[in-house]
């Protein structure tokens, strides 16, 4: 098999200040993972161009959109307490918003299996209306707004260990996508419940699993076995998208779960397994030491080439049952 990648150094223009997890750091430790893992010409590489503002517009509001790219010009701002602006920072944005269009396009193409988006800033927390905790716009919600235009149905596996919250927002009404998040609970931003399900036509095709602290691979895999992937199979995507978040690695300064590396290559290989060559693309999202995310971005890249890359073993034993069970229950209802 084989994946585009696709990647940018202006990317690390983005520069909140200094100290902040978020950093230009993350996209070289990301790039370095992939390259040090040896795949080869298995890989191609392409930079990615901006995405027009009627993209950005399908997604969020013309206030949001307004409110970023009038800060395009300044040297340094603040957008909340977590989520800040520097000179490069809107050229980053706009480039990672429009990495997922370009991988459609190339897909569509026939130019690779899989594609990898290697972007910053991060985007899931992005809702319609304002952007917050590190992201700006929200990079996998563009993608999936261009595929559901086209009619195309869609859906958005998000193993960050933050709640996709701007994503949920985004089609938490639809029926034309499917988004199911892996998160830490109660963690960061505190949406994400196990009831959080959908509203109106959209009921039953939000699915959350709020994992407590310490989880480990082993209750992942059983949520993607059990409960995710006789979901996917009944709900017929045509496209999968993955929010690849790598905080919910057990060395991440910011959180509390217990995975590594090698069980993020079985995750992957997991939604790669439910998924359609051709039809699938990877975004990165979180992950801040550099160390974990550079590995797990490979093995997560291994998995998409049909490689087992795990440059840890996977783990086991640790909390949540309870909470795929209860997913369980409530998919029966």
């Amino acid at each position: 098999m084989s994946i585009l990648v696709i990647a940018d150094e202006r990317v690390a223009d983005h520069r909140p200040p200094e100290g902040h997890p978020e950093r230009p750091a993350r996209f070289a430790a990301a790039v370095d993972g992939i390259k040090a893992a040896g795949f080869g010409q298995a890989l191609s590489w392409r930079e990615p161009t901006a995405a027009p503002i009627e993209s950005l517009l399908r997604v969020h509001t013309a206030d949001h959109v307004e409110n970023i790219t009038s800060r395009g010009e300044s040297e340094y701002e603040r957008i909340d307490a977590d989520t800040h602006m520097s000179l490069g920072s809107l050229t980053a944005a706009r480039l990672a918003a429009g990495a997922g269009l370009d991988a459609i396009t190339a897909l569509r193409a026939g130019e690779a299996d899989s594609a990898f988006c290697l972007v910053r800033p991060p985007g899931h927390h992005a809702t319609p209306t304002q952007a917050m905790g590190f992201c700006l716009f929200n990079n996998v919600a563009v993608t999936a707004q261009a595929l559901t235009d086209a009619g195309e149905k869609v859906a958005i596996i998000d193993i960050d260990a933050h709640h996709g919250n701007g994503t949920q927002d985004a089609f938490y009404g639809r029926d034309d996508v499917l988004f199911a998040s892996f998160h830490e609970y109660p963690q960061y931003p505190g949406t994400g419940a196990l009831h959080e399900t959908g509203a109106g036509t959209g009921t039953g095709y939000t699915i959350n699993f709020p994992m407590p602290s310490g989880a480990t691979g082993d209750v992942y895999l059983r949520a993607i076995d059990e409960v995710l992937e006789p979901a996917l199979e009944s709900f017929g995507a045509d496209w999968v998208l993955i929010s690849a978040g790598f905080d919910a690695h057990r060395a991440d300064p910011l959180t509390n779960l217990g995975l590594t590396s090698g069980d993020y290559a079985a995750i992957c290989a997991r939604l790669v397994s439910s998924s359609t060559a051709g039809r699938r693309i990877a975004f990165l999202e979180g992950g801040y030491d550099l160390d974990a995310l550079g590995q797990s971005t490979a093995a997560c890249t291994g998995a998409l080439l049909g490689e087992d890359y795990s440059p840890e073993a996977q783990t086991n034993g640790g909390p949540g049952n309870h909470i795929i069970d209860a997913a369980i229950e409530a998919a029966h209802r």
